[in-house]
């Protein structure tokens, strides 16, 4: 069999990153995408080194002209996408009434409206082929409500809609769409702070890459829909 092509976004840090390596070492080819290259000339190069295959584009997910372009440098590239995973995500930490417009809109724009479009670009050659699977790393934010965290938690809660929508949509072509919503992950989206107190209680990005490749690597006939994924004394 040929191998499979995995589109990570996100992927110069944290759960994006670790999650490629995972991914590579299980054999598939991988694209990796974020807005910065130097990360991500370090991960492909690391990858590469392994003696496994991966490409690195610059792709800004608000930008759907970026997108658009990303989809047609991997297909000339590697032919096909067969996974999706849509991991890029911004937050701060402001209180409703602190939270500015523009931080809003930046936070929507990245975490529902960039994994709207990812996933639009991807999905007509997953529906050619009657085959494909995208996978949503959400929050427990979607469902589980922390002071400070009022956008956020919007932008998650609206993508884990519009994909329970959307797997009810595509499922009958054999598309899979699946929702991880892990709890606390030591990555850069918390201050320095925060990871000093609270690392230790929290789930490493290489924990949550492997249970990605999990629900990816499941029969053809299995669909892992949305699962939470906490640590193991619970939310922070």
């Amino acid at each position: 069999m040929s191998q499979k092509v995995v589109w990570i976004t996100g992927a110069s840090t944290g759960i994006g990153f670790e999650t490629a390596k995972v991914f590579s070492k299980a054999g598939y080819i991988v694209i990796a995408t974020a807005r910065r290259k130097s990360r991500l000339v370090t991960l492909v190069n690391e990858i590469k080194f392994a003696g496994r295959e991966a490409y690195a584009f610059v792709c800004n997910v608000q930008s759907e002209r970026s997108i658009i372009s990303t989809k047609k440098k991997i297909l000339e590239r590697c032919g096909t996408i067969d996974v999706l995973v849509n991991n890029a995500g911004v937050t701060i930490y402001k209180k409703f009434i602190e939270t500015k417009t523009p931080e809003f809109d930046n936070i929507m724009d990245t975490n529902l409206r960039g994994s709207f479009v990812a996933t639009k670009a991807v999905l007509p050659l997953m529906l050619k082929k009657r085959r494909g699977h995208i996978i949503n790393v959400v929050s427990i934010a979607a469902s589980t409500y922390f002071t400070d965290s009022a956008a956020y938690s919007a932008s998650k809660a609206g993508l884990l809609a519009l994909m329970n929508v959307l797997r009810k949509e595509v499922r009958k072509f054999n598309i899979k769409i699946s929702c991880i919503m892990p709890g606390a992950v030591d990555t850069a989206m918390w201050d320095s702070r925060s990871r000093q107190r609270y690392s230790k209680r929290m789930m490493t990005p290489r924990e949550l890459g492997s249970i990605i490749l999990t629900i990816a690597e499941q029969p053809k006939k299995v669909l892992i829909e949305d699962v939470v994924v906490r640590p193991i004394r619970g939310d922070i």
